[in-house]
């Protein structure tokens, strides 16, 4: 069967889709759904003894250790909602280094001495799983023979029944540490990040006057963009399959050019997977509140409301599941990989963060005079320095080789990191380094000239997009996470990194106040010392000009272009010091990450490298060579018959197949190099030596795509797969 041939089935079989029935019923209100599959507050409260709730409750919402006591309680309380719910299983679910979900599915019915079974769900059971540990990567922390690994139930991520036509389960959320407590997952370091990052911003309350501040918390609000694809195309591409991006693929006639995709009608297969994605998530609990065309084409976002940063990183994992599992319905793809087409916009996973609690609200909002907003001010300062002297590890959180694609592009943050505060903020700090505030910058109106409109308020300053840590009124918003990796792992180093600088400005304060120094003063010169030592973060101008490249060397930013660049941030002497002193990770944690990084490097680049001789061996180098054997018989033709034919194409086509054979030999070179015997020696080799292989590789292979017959090439092609849907 030719390539073409293949193609046009796949073309026929979107043409020919019929669209699932949509979720929603008739009389189904989105508000009756919600958290319909979730063991929250409601649940409990109605289901647990008011002792047992009021336990749970102080841990949930105030940090109060966990009373073990009350697990028999609310493990029995869980099973017998669950099994209402038709769910046979339970899983504890927790969140290995592979940046993925993990689960181990038990029943809940063992056998009892007269042949029945009973539903049994202990409190230890509820507490503590232990699933095998050894085949997740761990970057040294346990040796492959030891397969011991344990799950701890964490409270303050609700549990959930997901639904599944073959049967319901039950999804206990939980850390995953070794023997020795050390962390196999991103929760663990999470939580522990939280709790620190809390006390020393409760530390800071306490000086502003506030008796009891609560239980402070990190709060996460990602925005999640993705491509969909029809599944014919998608089968059809092994590239896709395998790699989560195209590997080959020629730039359309007609890209996003026109930025007629950005903000458009949505389109209607594509809304109708949205709404019943939207009410699967409400089942979960899960916020959804925006959705969108995104930039490219056959690119789409969606961002849900503020949560708790653990909760936010559970559901966003959970939101990742439901969008494949429901594009399939759709008879689609969801890719989340940072950059599937080459020549479009990749995707990125905005963490919007801020911190605060219920009582207080968000210790990150201005007010209308943030120059007399002392607190708000001290928190700011705060994530200016945090910024500033932790920019290499930021970096690091988000770096991976799949995200490398995309980072410094003018689609995404450069990979220096660096501040924007906005005109008024900007403004506020000015003054701050040249003695003290009075003023700022107020709200506009915009007067648009049609009697019919409204007179629309304008806020004291633009948003910068090319920023990567942005100030958006009430909140940070961090941009350079990719669309594929956790948020967790970002949340961890921003809570750490402002752990520590929240400390500093509670010890510089309390220093100065026992010294007998006005509380006033006391904060204008900490507010003074920070603009003045860590102000060279703040930049507002266009991060994706050439001239900042300079300008911030000049300012001394660090500028890790690519993943192994980034890396060995996490085992510098000062970060391991600061995730030791604030208990998040020890020396053998971070160095595990590092190994795990680089680990990951290779193999992804390694899985692609693969493919890319394979599928240039017996895809794309036979359909040039039937095009080459074709075109000479075809110009051997026409001299036989007198005809003056232009030999030139045939010649430029032999080229191109040529260097195509060459770069295909280099590739498989590379490949079969003796392993290197270290992961960074692994993961030095795959950026020096198979990255540059399989750049030549494509770019044959591309130029091939627009001169090869149709009916000769195999794969689907850029303009079929973005544009057909």
């Amino acid at each position: 069967m030719s390539g073409n041939t293949v193609r046009l089935q796949a073309i026929s079989a979107v043409e020919a889709h019929v669209p699932p029935t949509i979720g929603w019923a008739g009389a189904e209100a989105p508000g009756e759904v919600f958290g319909e599959n979730v063991f929250n507050k409601a649940v409990m409260q109605k289901r647990l003894p008011k002792s047992v709730f009021k336990s749970v409750m102080a841990t949930i919402e105030r940090g109060v250790a966990l009373d073990p006591l009350v697990a028999d309680a609310v493990a029995s309380a869980m099973k017998d909602w669950a099994l209402e719910k038709g769910a046979t299983h339970y899983a504890h679910v927790f969140y290995p280094l592979t940046g993925l979900t993990a689960e181990k599915h038990d029943s809940f019915l063992e056998p009892v001495s007269d042949g029945s079974a009973l539903a049994e769900f202990a409190g230890k059971t509820l507490i503590q799983g232990e699933p095998d540990a050894s085949s997740f990567p761990s970057g040294g922390l346990r040796n492959t023979f030891e397969a011991r690994g344990y799950t701890g139930w964490d409270v303050t991520s609700p549990a959930y029944v997901l639904e599944n036509p073959s049967g319901n389960t039950l999804c206990i959320p939980t850390v995953f540490v070794s023997m020795t407590g050390e962390a196999l997952d991103h929760k663990t370091p999470l939580l522990r990040s939280q709790q620190a990052m809390g006390a020393q911003a409760e530390r800071v309350l306490t000086l502003f006057g506030h008796t009891d501040p609560g239980h402070i918390v990190s709060f996460c609000g990602p925005e999640q963009e993705y491509f969909l694809v029809d599944r014919h195309f998608f089968l059809a591409r092994p590239d896709l399959l395998n790699a989560g991006r195209t590997l080959f693929g020629a730039k359309p006639p007609k890209g996003q050019e026109f930025d007629d995709h950005y903000f458009g009608a949505i389109p209607e297969r594509v809304l109708g997977f949205m709404m019943d994605t939207e009410r699967e998530l409400f089942k979960l609990g899960i916020p959804a509140k925006t959705r969108h065309n995104e930039v490219a084409p056959g690119q789409f976002e969606i961002a849900p409301m503020f949560e708790r940063a653990n909760v936010a990183a559970d559901h966003q994992q959970l939101l990742m599941t439901t969008l494949k599992t429901i594009a399939k319905k759709h008879g689609m793809e969801c890719l989340f990989h940072e950059k599937p087409f080459e020549g479009v916009n990749g995707s990125g996973k905005h963490v919007n963060f801020s911190l605060g609690n219920a009582e207080l609200g968000s210790l990150l909002v201005p007010g209308d005079t943030p120059h007399e907003n002392a607190q708000f001010l001290v928190f700011c300062a705060a994530v200016i320095r945090a910024v500033h002297r932790y920019a290499g590890l930021l970096r690091a959180s988000v770096a991976s080789a799949t995200n490398d694609h995309r980072l410094g592009a003018n689609e995404a943050p450069p990979a220096i990191i660096s501040i924007f505060l906005g005109d008024q903020l900007a403004d506020v700090f000015e003054q701050i380094a040249k003695g003290r505030a009075t003023s700022s910058k107020s709200r506009g109106s915009m007067v648009i000239g049609v009697d019919t409109l409204p007179v629309l308020p304008t806020d004291p300053g633009d948003r910068n997009r090319t920023s990567p840590f942005a100030f958006t009124g009430n909140r940070f918003e961090f941009r350079a996470p990719g669309s594929l990796q956790t948020v967790a792992v970002p949340m961890v180093t921003i809570n750490t990194i402002m752990a520590e600088a929240l400390d500093h400005c509670a010890t510089e304060l309390e220093t100065a106040v026992a010294a007998g120094t006005d509380f006033d003063t006391a904060v204008q010169d900490l507010l003074t010392e920070i603009i003045a030592t860590h102000g060279a973060v703040v930049f507002n101008g266009d991060g994706y000009s050439d001239k900042w490249q300079v300008e911030a060397a000049e300012r001394g930013l660090p500028n890790l272009r690519t993943t192994l660049d980034a890396l060995p941030e996490l085992i510098s002497e000062p970060a391991m010091e600061l995730f030791e002193k604030y208990g998040v990770f020890n020396h053998r944690e971070m160095h595990s990450r590092y190994e795990v990084g680089l680990e990951q490097y290779a193999l992804t680049i390694g899985v692609e490298a693969r493919l890319t001789l394979e599928l240039g061996s017996t895809s794309v180098l036979p359909a040039a060579v039937r095009h080459q054997t074709e075109a000479a018989v075809n110009l051997g033709a026409l001299k036989s018959a007198g005809i003056d034919a232009d030999a030139a194409p045939l010649a430029e086509l032999t080229g191109t197949v040529t260097d195509l054979r060459t770069a295909l030999g280099a590739l498989r070179a590379a490949l079969t190099t003796e392993p290197a015997e270290t992961a960074l020696g692994e993961a030095e080799h795959a950026r020096d030596e198979l990255l540059p292989a399989m750049a030549a590789v494509r770019a044959a292979a591309d130029v091939l795509e627009g001169v090869v017959a149709d009916d000769l090439w195999p794969l689907p092609t850029y303009q079929e797969m973005l544009f057909i849907l």
